[in-house]
């Protein structure tokens, strides 16, 4: 597959999941339905937010993973190719067209957003926090543990339901609930990044606070994804 299909793929795949995953808590994770004097609070939640993250990665993985690979995440690009599994000459081109893509999503996703009288980028936007911007007000030091954490995990449920000797045709499941599982336990923490290009869209609509947090998204998430590339193929070997 030639370089520019692969990026491509990537790009549109980004910004699916930016657009999907960041569209579910911007328009749907609240949505307050009024019946006479009584308010109902009809929106999908933090556990629905969590299943359109993982829904959005298992549809692209079937779309276009035979293209791309479906990494739609510096941190996974960065990660794979610790782990032997990417070149790492399409790391660097992988991670702009994921960061553009990511961009392009939230871009769209807030034209909708403020069609809709009071909307303001300024009530976050989707972005991700720590300390006074943390949902739950976790400190900068819990939402560094978690974001490496988390990201560590996903890398190493990437790895191996994608080993060449894990059973055929379920990767793009195991991945999807995997993001699933980990925004469920995140959410509340940063709103869960795991992924810069996730972190970059929103924050750059958001600006102050979110750009200036934004150091700590690319960090952790890159740290957990080197050190499960590390870690997976001395648990499992190669699988070549």
């Amino acid at each position: 597959m030639k370089l520019h299909n692969k990026l491509a793929a990537e790009f549109f795949g980004t910004f699916w999941l930016v657009f999907g995953g960041c569209g579910s808590a911007v328009l749907a994770a609240t949505f307050l339905a009024e019946s006479g004097e009584t308010s109902f609070n009809l929106g999908i939640g933090f556990v629905g937010v969590a299943f359109a993250f993982g829904l959005t990665v298992m549809t692209m993985a079937y779309a276009i993973g035979h293209i791309s690979g479906c990494h739609l995440n510096p941190a996974v690009s960065l990660g794979l190719a610790t782990g032997g599994r990417h070149p790492w000459s399409e790391v660097g081109p992988y991670i702009a067209a994921q960061v553009l893509g990511g961009a392009a999503g939230a871009g769209v996703l807030g034209i909708i957003a403020s069609g809709q009288e009071g909307f303001s980028f300024a009530d976050g936007f989707a972005a991700n926090g720590y300390a006074d911007h943390s949902p739950g007000g976790y400190t900068l030091v819990a939402c560094l543990v978690a974001e490496i954490v988390l990201t560590f995990f996903f890398l190493m449920i990437i790895l191996g339901a994608t080993d060449k000797r894990a059973p055929a045709g379920f990767a793009p499941l195991a991945i999807g609930l995997g993001l699933t599982l980990i925004h469920l336990i995140g959410i509340p923490v940063t709103n869960l990044s795991v992924n810069p290009a996730r972190s970059t869209g929103p924050a750059l609509f958001v600006g102050g606070w979110a750009l200036q947090q934004l150091w700590l998204f690319w960090l952790a998430p890159i740290v957990g994804a080197v050190l499960a590339g590390i870690v997976y193929p001395r648990i499992a070997g190669r699988d070549d």
